[in-house]
């Protein structure tokens, strides 16, 4: 099933599309996907249309995947000759006949092509994997039945193998965030076949489930997993204490990391600190999120000590210091006009790509595919406009048609080279600003206690109607008895003015590094070992007791296995260890959120303030 021209092309602009939308893409584990021959990949779903892109864009050894599309939409001719010439396999979704089902997957296959599912069936945003249905493993078992058949025979196709892979975002709908997708080892079809084809009653889809649990197992390796919401912001804001800079965690180790401190805030009830920890955690978050303002922005303040107004001082050296601000103020408007022009003519892209993420601010894992699409839409008119103005410019001439396209590629990555640079000032002088005039502002500005409490509370994206609650958890995840927050993505919330807040988000950051500090300091000196995913476990050392043989004996009358539920143990040392081997500032947590000026006058916050 040759890949066509339409593909090609479709291709090349996504690779600049991501190229475009993501500051940084870290692919691992390319030697696990075979160079040729017959795979299915398997990979996480929750970026919409991006993790199709993201997939193809990085598929190592630059092997070009088919994706499947229902049968229905080939029946108009111009439309099959489109889908097949964009790599698409039919798949006929009405027929009980699984041969008959995967007949286009089987060609592709056959062929030595590449396929690639994702078996959650949908995207969503939840706090880990939810489901993975059987598709995958019936469509790869049904190919090894295939071959055995006399058109199998015919083709001479391989065995097929299932690459599982996992995506990770930094901040899926975040514009220039970054992300790592890995690719785990190939799972062969040898311990699963015999049973599949055995014609005992059921032995189908046991060995059909036993593949899918498999998949599972691996893909969850992959991400980052957590029982529960709070556990992912606890998680979240602890990673960004610990690693201020915007892009501090390399991103080779940025799942593993990640993972770690989800479980080390998933399930540690008996540490004295650790629900006071998680609760300082969570309300930091909340903060953050309803003031706009970044952990990142607030460690790296560009402000003098002698501006606190609680720091003694007279009022010539205040006025000198200010000058700080303002030389920073004015260093980044001077260098601003060398990326002016950029910034003026993809303006309009940026707001439409914020018009698109507003239409689904419900959806976290459609926010990045409607701006990507919005901000696309612009820039296929901007570019072919610019091109044909220099052209036309330069009288149409051949030389001038090289010209006209070497400067639109060249004003392209210059906007894109610049963009973090002043992204990131930006965002800095205008946090600096904030913070300024929240702390020097009356203290009859501040929110009162009462008017604070609902933005103390994060909220919850709304659960997917797509996606089906496992009546079990995942065994490769720390287990909480902790309540899941609310969803309460459906409710608007009036987000009050920043510079009513600033002094308790200030506040907030250092009970939140006091916090954490203390914590990791019991937790290393309890010398115990913590609950941990099973393949960290393994991966550092650590112990994994298995419940069951891993697959029930005899099926169930449904014939769905069992999985094994394997509990992984690390040692609390050695988790303070990694964090520290890998970067982890604890040493300096608190000294670090507790220079930040301004602290000191946010001292007797339940004393006044506006209850409005």
């Amino acid at each position: 099933m040759p890949f066509g021209v339409s593909h090609r092309i479709i291709r090349r602009i996504a690779r600049w599309t991501v190229i475009s939308f993501f500051s940084e893409i870290e692919v691992i584990g390319e030697e696990n996907v075979p160079k040729t021959g017959p795979i299915i990949i398997a990979c996480n779903h929750h970026n919409m249309i991006v993790d199709p892109v993201m997939l193809s864009v990085t598929c190592p050894h630059q092997r070009m995947l088919h994706y499947w599309a229902k049968s229905t939409l080939f029946k108009n001719p111009i439309a099959n000759r489109v889908l097949l010439d964009a790599g698409c396999v039919p798949v006929d979704r009405r027929s009980k006949d699984n041969q008959v089902l995967f007949k286009g997957t089987f060609e592709a296959l056959a062929s030595g092509e590449a396929v690639a599912v994702f078996p959650e069936g949908t995207s969503y945003t939840e706090p880990r994997i939810m489901q993975v249905k059987d598709g995958v493993s019936w469509s790869a078992l049904e190919y090894t039945k295939w071959l055995q058949t006399p058109e199998g025979r015919k083709g001479a196709g391989k065995e097929v193998v299932i690459v599982p892979a996992g995506i990770v975002y930094t901040n899926k709908s975040k514009y220039r965030s970054r992300a790592v997708i890995e690719f785990g080892p190939p799972i062969t079809m040898a311990q699963y076949q015999d049973e599949f084809l055995a014609n005992t009653e059921g032995s189908a889809r046991t060995a059909v489930k036993r593949l899918t649990l498999s998949v599972e197992q691996q893909m969850t390796q992959l991400t980052v997993n957590a029982p529960d919401w709070e556990t992912v912001y606890a998680a979240k804001m602890a990673r960004e204490l610990l690693w201020p800079g915007e892009n501090s965690v390399p991103l080779h180790q940025f799942v593993t990391i990640s993972q770690t401190l989800v479980d080390l805030f998933a399930d540690c009830p008996t540490f004295r600190t650790y629900a006071t920890a998680k609760s300082h955690l969570v309300a930091y978050h909340a903060l953050l999120t309803t003031t706009g303002l970044t952990n990142s922005s607030l460690s790296t303040l560009p402000l003098p000590r002698v501006l606190d107004p609680a720091h003694p001082a007279p009022l010539p050296s205040r006025l000198l210091t200010l000058g700080v601000l303002l030389r920073d103020t004015l260093g980044f408007l001077v260098r601003l006009p060398f990326f002016a022009i950029p910034l003026l003519l993809h303006f309009p892209a940026y707001v439409l790509a914020k018009i698109g993420a507003g239409m689904v601010e419900d959806e976290e894992e459609t926010q990045a595919q409607n701006k990507i699409v919005f901000g696309l839409l612009f820039l296929i008119i901007l570019y072919p406009t610019l091109f044909y103005f220099l052209w036309a410019l330069l009288r149409l001439t051949t030389i001038a048609a090289l010209f006209a396209a070497c400067t639109v590629w060249w004003f392209a990555v210059y906007h894109n080279r610049l963009i973090d640079d002043n992204y990131e000032r930006a965002k800095r002088l205008i946090a600096a600003w904030r913070v300024l005039i929240g702390v020097w502002g009356p203290k009859r500005w501040d929110l009162g206690a009462a008017a604070l409490k609902p933005y103390m509370k994060p909220r919850t994206p709304p659960p997917s109607p797509w996606v089906s609650k496992p009546t079990d958890a995942n065994p490769s995840i720390a287990s909480t008895a902790a309540p899941q927050l609310q969803p309460d993505g459906h409710q608007k919330r009036r987000r009050p003015a920043s510079r009513r807040m600033i002094r308790h988000v200030l506040r907030a950051r250092l009970d939140a590094a006091r916090s954490l500090a203390t914590f990791l300091g019991e937790v290393e000196r309890s010398g115990s070992m913590l609950r941990a995913s099973a393949h960290l476990a393994l991966m550092f050392r650590g112990r994994v007791d298995d419940d069951n043989s891993g697959m029930e004996a005899e099926p169930t009358d449904n014939h769905v296995p069992t999985p094994s539920k394997r509990t992984g143990w690390r040692s609390a040392r050695e988790v303070v260890g990694f964090l520290r081997a890998r970067g982890a500032r604890i040493a300096t947590l608190v000294q670090s959120a507790d220079a930040d000026w301004a602290v000191a006058s946010s001292e007797g916050e339940d004393e006044g303030g506006s209850t409005e």
